[in-house]
C-alpha cells in the first residue's frame, strides 16, 4: 500500500502532536521482542535534552525507524544494534537525528547503492532465509524525502551497517 501510495504520488502526511520519548520506547520494546534468541545486544543513546512534544507525522516516522532496527537485526546474528537518537535546533524546530548502527553482516558499496531500487535484494538467499521483498528501504527513503529529510546508508561487508535519517520537526514543548 505504501508502495503504490508512493508511486502514485498520493502519500498524505500528517501533522500532529507526538511524545519522542513514548515513540522510541515503543520502538525498543519491539526490537527487543524481534531479537529474542539471538545474542545481539541492543543498546540506546537517547540525548536527554531532545524536546518532548513533537510536531509531525509520527506513524511514518516510525514505521520507518523500526523497517531500519528491524534489518538490522534481521542481519545481525552477535554483536549490537544501536539507535542514537539526538537533534539540531534550527529556525523552524529540530532536525530530528535517528542512527542505527548494527555489526551485522554488512554490504559492498555496490549493493549499498541498489539498495533504494525498488524490489532489490542485495542478497536473495539471505533474504529468503531471513524474509523480505526488498521494498522496505525505497519506502523508507520516499517517505524521508516526502518530509523534507534524507536517509543515508553506510557499510562495510563483515563489518556491520550504519543508516541514518535526519527529518525536520516542529517542536510544541522544549522540555
Amino acid at each position: 500500500l505504501d508502495f503504490s501510495e508512493l508511486q502514485s504520488g498520493s502519500v498524505e502526511l500528517e501533522n500532529e502532536s507526538y511524545n519522542i520519548t513514548s515513540m522510541i520506547n515503543d520502538i525498543i520494546q519491539m526490537a527487543m521482542a524481534k531479537k529474542s534468541g539471538k545474542m545481539v545486544e541492543l543498546m540506546v543513546d537517547c540525548d536527554a535534552t531532545l524536546p518532548s512534544t513533537l510536531l509531525g507525522d509520527e506513524k511514518k516516522i516510525r514505521r520507518v525507524i523500526m523497517n531500519i532496527v528491524d534489518n538490522a537485526i534481521k542481519f545481525t546474528s552477535d554483536g549490537y544494534v544501536s539507535i542514537i537518537v539526538s537533534y539540531r535546533k534550527e529556525s523552524y524546530g529540530i532536525n530530528l537525528m535517528v542512527t542505527v548502527k548494527d555489526t551485522g553482516i554488512g554490504m559492498s558499496e555496490e549493493s549499498v547503492e541498489k539498495l533504494f531500487t525498488s524490489f532489490n535484494q542485495v542478497d536473495v538467499k539471505r533474504n529468503r532465509q531471513e524474509g523480505g521483498i526488498g521494498l522496505g528501504l525505497a519506502i523508507s527513503q520516499a517517505l524521508i524525502q516526502k518530509m523534507d529529510g534524507i536517509l543515508t546508508v553506510k557499510s562495510k561487508l563483515g563489518k556491520g551497517t550504519s543508516v541514518k535519517l535526519v527529518v525536520p520537526q516542529k517542536v510544541l514543548d522544549d522540555e
